[in-house]
């Protein structure tokens, strides 16, 4: 047997003693080793990133469409695996002190979709908006939309790849040809191959470097908060730039704190709300801040942290609703995501969500979420299992990546640094108010506001812009990836598996 033959031989024994059942990586820790010893990752002092909006003359966020022909594709998710949303803006926005909305009814929100490319068989109908940013002090220039579209496809079959075509025929005014692909149908061996996970995107050049890094993962959902603005017209830029993932790729959205954009009359959220499309009628909401929907066998929970979420609100009732109707045979993955995070030890809001989690840690934890997706917080940091600030075996593991790329650069000090900790009287939300973040009353830090050490929930924090990726591999393991964007594509900054272990710890409550 020659040189050659023994090496190819001993790398196929390596390759499948490396790989186990459902491709579960020997070698990767996994949250069953933990917890682990809490690990801060030294500044590199000499990455900061381009965190500098791209101009509006830069070409990919100009207008290149004519009249009233679609710009601004996207597709989100229904509930289920059968529907999606199609999304898209016709006519231009108008800027000014004198400003005239355009008439939706004027242009018809079609969209012709088939498995094959040609013809496309099938046809739906939506419905068309237009929103106003108006301000009520001098300075700002008030704005109005294009004609925004919303349309729901349904009758989809599952891991289908289908072509579409969207706009009005009538004018005609229809796009070039796209395409997206189904999720898997609901199942406990069923799931997307892989999801991204994008907080505070923002549209900068470091936003580029982290678009270019989901790209290069290849994933079939995306998960993020979207942009830093309140000049308008950058939502257009921002949708023009994204639409060559948006549209064959879809993106789930979760409001944060730079989506509030106040305006006459109290109004907020306003672009937030009309750009996407939600599923919020589908799983039994009410609002456009907090909806659920499946995944193959993930079921996400989407929560809004900038309204009403005590145990009286809506918002808390529809959670409950929600939890109870999850059949985790079905969809044996529960994951929650909103923008504030609950355990962050970075200086910059620390603390500033505990009113939101001593409303409703109790009810997600009762209910066994595996894991809580979290931005905000311009940096990386993964926790241990953690509840009510203790470390806990069933407690969900929560990640904050809001390294996306926004302009306001990177959180760098931790609130467990000599002479960091905040005033707890400036900690609590400026938007939703109230007071809730005391002293820790147990633990090491008993007695204090901060810990004056890395806090045992934290394992592993890293100022650094990056995204990451979810791949759950089975029921029970979930392999999570983040990448930095200053690495190359394969080069993980931090990598687990996270494990479920149904037969120790509760997915439903035993009292209420």
């Amino acid at each position: 047997m020659g040189l050659v033959s023994v090496l190819l031989i001993s790398f196929c024994v390596l390759s499948i003693s490396m790989i186990g059942t459902d491709n579960i990586v020997v070698g990767i820790p996994t949250t069953l080793d933990g917890p682990f010893k809490p690990v801060t990752v030294p500044l590199d002092k000499t990455f900061r990133g381009h965190a500098v909006d791209l101009p509006d003359t830069d070409p990919r966020v100009q207008r290149v469409v004519q009249g009233f022909e679609p710009e601004q594709i996207s597709v989100s998710l229904s509930t289920t695996h059968d529907s999606v949303w199609i999304s898209w803006i016709t006519g231009d926005f108008q800027i000014g002190d004198r400003i005239k909305p355009l008439n939706p009814k004027t242009v018809a929100s079609v969209v012709r979709y088939g498995r094959l490319r040609i013809p496309l068989i099938h046809k739906a109908t939506g419905y068309s908006l237009v929103y106003n940013q108006l301000y009520p002090f001098v300075g700002l220039q008030n704005y109005t939309s294009g004609i925004i579209h919303h349309v729901r496809l349904t009758g989809l079959k599952p891991n289908t790849l289908y072509h579409y075509q969207c706009g009005d025929p009538s004018i005609p005014a229809m796009s070039s040809t796209y395409y997206f692909k189904t999720m898997p149908a609901s199942g406990p061996k069923s799931y997307p191959s892989r999801i991204a996970i994008v907080g505070d995107l923002g549209l900068t050049y470091n936003t580029t470097s982290t678009v270019d890094h989901v790209i290069g993962n290849n994933p079939d959902l995306i998960l993020l908060t979207p942009i830093h603005e309140t000049y308008q017209p950058r939502w257009d830029y921002w949708g023009r730039y994204m639409q060559p993932v948006t549209s064959k790729i879809p993106i789930m959205v979760v409001e944060g704190n730079h989506e509030i954009e106040k305006q006459v009359e109290n109004q907020t959220f306003v672009a937030y709300s009309s750009r996407f499309a939600f599923p919020s009628k589908e799983s039994g909401s009410s609002s456009t801040f907090y909806y659920s929907f499946n995944a193959g066998g993930i079921h996400f929970i989407m929560l809004g942290g900038y309204i009403a979420y005590n145990k009286s609100a809506h918002q808390y009732k529809w959670l409950k609703k929600d939890l109870a109707k999850v059949d985790r045979k079905v969809t044996p993955w529960l994951v929650a995501t909103w923008h504030p995070p609950w355990y962050s030890t970075y200086k910059a809001h620390y603390r500033e969500a505990e009113c939101m989690r001593t409303a409703m840690e109790d009810l997600l934890y009762q209910y066994g979420v595996d894991i809580i997706f979290n931005g905000h917080i311009h940096a990386y940091e993964r926790s241990n299992r953690v509840y009510n600030y203790t470390l806990d075996p069933c407690g969900p593991v929560h990640i904050t990546v809001g390294d996306g790329g926004n302009r306001e650069k990177m959180a760098i000090a931790h609130a467990d640094e000599p002479r960091n900790c905040p005033d707890p009287s400036t900690t609590p939300d400026e938007y939703m108010g109230g007071f809730c973040a005391f002293n820790f009353t147990s633990g090491p830090a008993a007695g204090k506001f901060c810990w004056d050490r890395q806090p045992d929930y934290s394992a592993y924090r890293e100022s650094s812009f990056g995204h990451g990726i979810f791949e759950v591999k089975n029921e029970t393991h979930a392999l999570w990836t983040w990448h930095r964007n200053q690495d190359m594509y394969n080069s993980p900054g931090d990598q687990i598996y996270i494990v479920r272990q149904p037969e120790r710890c509760p997915t439903e409550p035993k009292h209420f």
